[in-house]
């Protein structure tokens, strides 16, 4: 005999599916597509791989509203000059720079999740411990020099 569903879980496809915000879901596709991408790439050389991988941050960059890509861009340029070894690729539909493939560092704009800021955040794959607490996401408004400053020392300190 079929049990009742309970209050707590969805009983329909749609249910379920609003458990997600849109933005999320437009995230997730994102990552799908990305993967998609990778998987297509295969047999390609290194190098080439790195060039499209950059090719599509670029992209992605030039899609943004006119705050979130200037502040997008410069971050670009701020982690390419700190962290050469950083390779940029998209994750979840946001620029991000990694370390044999694991994600260090992300931009998100302001408008992906409709927020009043974009960020810059760090994965756990950056070493920035200080003792047992630490930021590991800075909001962005503007860069001043002192701001590009700062982030080119968290991004060389985040790459090891």
């Amino acid at each position: 005999m079929p049990t009742k569903p309970s209050a707590e879980t969805p009983d329909t496809a749609a249910e379920r599916q609003e458990a997600f915000t849109a933005e999320e879901r437009a995230a997730m596709k994102a990552h799908a597509q990305e993967q998609r991408k990778t998987a297509a790439r295969r047999g390609l050389s290194r190098a080439e791989k790195e060039a499209a991988a950059e090719r599509d941050v670029l992209a992605k960059i030039a899609e943004m509203p006119a705050a979130d890509r200037v502040l997008a861009e410069r971050v670009h340029d701020i982690v390419r000059a700190a962290a050469p070894d950083l390779r940029a690729k998209l994750w979840y539909g946001m620029p991000a720079y990694a370390r044999d493939g694991k994600v260090v560092c992300h931009f998100q704009s302001a408008e992906k999740f409709g927020t009043r800021y974009a960020t810059l955040g760090f994965s756990d794959q950056a070493a920035l411990d200080d003792g047992a607490v630490w930021p590991t996401a800075y909001a962005l408004k503007e860069l001043t020099e002192a701001g590009e400053q700062r982030i080119g020392a968290l991004v060389r300190k985040a790459a090891g």
